[in-house]
């Protein structure tokens, strides 16, 4: 018998305090992303671009269900969360106002490879495997969309690699 079952479910243990923080936290930044996505949605022309966004969108929606699930029944209050944003129309937005393509790329790789890094630190303090399992679906998931958003940053030119480091033999 472990030190923290009482029998083989998981569910029946207690989330810790960084459990629930993680699980929180992670609530309020999808939330944020949510209607940021939103608003960059419409400021995209690129057809390909913005069906990620969308993909994007659902993932945090469907994670954000799960999450809210978990913090309900453990008797947490559910962070704010912002009020959808409208659909505009790209050609109302004036030029000097609107996110370029390769931008809202950059934007959504950079939250990605921020949402695999919370995702594996959420992973390595679970000690409840429901909950590191339930953030190991949550990385793979973030992981196939970031490789999607790197194969379109390529073949749009819109990737900016840092130096490369070329050995030069003397």
């Amino acid at each position: 018998m472990g030190i923290l079952r009482s029998n083989n479910n998981p569910k029946d243990e207690p989330l810790h305090y960084g459990e629930i923080f993680a699980i929180w936290t992670h609530v309020l930044g999808n939330n944020g992303l949510i209607a940021a996505y939103q608003t960059l949605y419409n400021h995209t022309g690129d057809q390909d671009l913005a069906k990620l966004l969308e993909e994007a969108i659902m993932g945090a929606e469907q994670e954000n269900q799960v999450l809210k699930d978990i913090l309900k029944i453990n008797g947490v209050a559910l962070p704010p969360a912002p009020p959808e944003r409208p659909v505009a129309r790209i050609e109302d937005i004036p030029a000097g106002a609107k996110f370029m393509d390769p931008e809202i790329s950059a934007k959504l790789s950079a939250d990605i490879a921020a949402g695999l890094v919370a995702c594996s630190t959420a992973m390595g303090m679970s000690t409840r495997e429901d909950i590191a399992f339930m953030y190991g679906q949550f990385h793979m998931a973030k992981a196939q969309l970031g490789g999607k958003l790197l194969r379109l940053n390529k073949t749009k030119g819109w990737l900016i690699p840092p130096p490369l480091h070329v050995s030069h033999q003397a």
